[in-house]
């Protein structure tokens, strides 16, 4: 009743300034204006207004995350990820450094048929897919994709493509479809819900150097870069998920970890500043010690 009462007062103050004489409202400051105030007060503040925002947030998008940083066993983290209709399960190396999905395709030429990581290897078909669509050299992600070198066109086929060349050397090549992604979303912490996603992601048709070896071999990587063409741009762009991930990895001999699309709200994070326009995830190192 009373938020009725502050509806009917609110229309009668708008109303009033409509049609009668120039109704003023008055801004008051949180703080006062002097440098009385101290910066411990001001970042609790500001840390209490991050965390509502936080928790203002639909839900997240939780993956598994297995593997290790120690180079003798596995030497990457990587997860799981369920691709067109029906759904496709794929192993993929999680990377910050590059921004986009790629995946194996049947027709890949240098990909791997077996792996040293007990893996079961897949492949994605997109004419298996009843959700799967060709991503042309004219949609506005392929645009966008060719400004960041992210995607590059052919003028035969019209069809968006890409080529990457990774730090170690290797590389891979394929062209861009879109199709539904799988995930479990976590409503308010505790409820799990099912959900899908129309994401444009690689198909891979060729594979050159480590990424032909059976040791660590997967069935593709999931870029977490900044730029539009990465899945945490396109879920963010639709409203399902902030543009923002929470990578917490295990550094001990069980490795894993977790990676989830949204951020982890806990009172003993300590936040760093990235450095701004950046092609990678930057931070400025103050000082070490042993």
């Amino acid at each position: 009743m009373e938020a009725v009462a502050a509806a009917f007062l609110f229309a009668a103050v708008v109303l009033s300034a409509v049609v009668g004489s120039p109704v003023t409202l008055t801004l008051e400051r949180a703080f006062p204006s002097n440098d009385g105030v101290e910066l411990s007060e001001l970042r609790a503040r500001d840390s209490l207004r991050h965390r509502r925002m936080l928790q203002s947030t639909n839900y997240v998008v939780d993956f598994p995350v297995k593997g290790t940083f120690d180079p003798s066993q596995v030497g990457l983290y990587y997860t799981k990820v369920k691709l067109g209709t029906p759904p496709r399960e794929l192993y993929v190396q999680i990377d910050t450094g590059s921004d986009v999905l790629w995946v194996s395709c049947g027709s890949c030429n240098g990909c791997p048929q077996t792996s040293g990581l007990q893996i079961q290897l897949n492949y994605f078909d997109p004419g298996s897919s009843s959700t799967s669509s060709l991503i042309s050299c004219l949609d506005r992600r392929c645009r966008s994709g060719v400004q960041t070198s992210d995607a590059s066109c052919s003028g035969r086929n019209n069809q968006c493509t890409y080529t990457f060349q990774y730090g170690d050397g290797s590389g891979t090549s394929g062209y861009y479809v879109s199709d539904l992604m799988h995930f479990a979303s976590i409503f308010e912490g505790t409820l799990t819900t099912n959900s899908s996603a129309s994401v444009v992601f690689g198909c891979s048709i060729l594979q050159t150097g480590d990424l032909t070896k059976s040791e660590r071999a997967v069935d593709g990587i999931f870029g977490f870069g900044q730029q539009g063409m990465s899945v945490i741009s396109q879920l963010s762009s639709q409203g399902i998920a902030p543009r923002v991930f929470s990578h917490c990895l295990k550094g001990d001999n069980s490795g894993g970890g977790v990676l989830v699309l949204g951020e982890i709200v806990e009172p003993n994070i300590v936040y760093s500043p990235l450095v701004p326009s950046q092609p990678h995830y930057n931070l400025n190192l103050q000082s070490i010690s042993v």
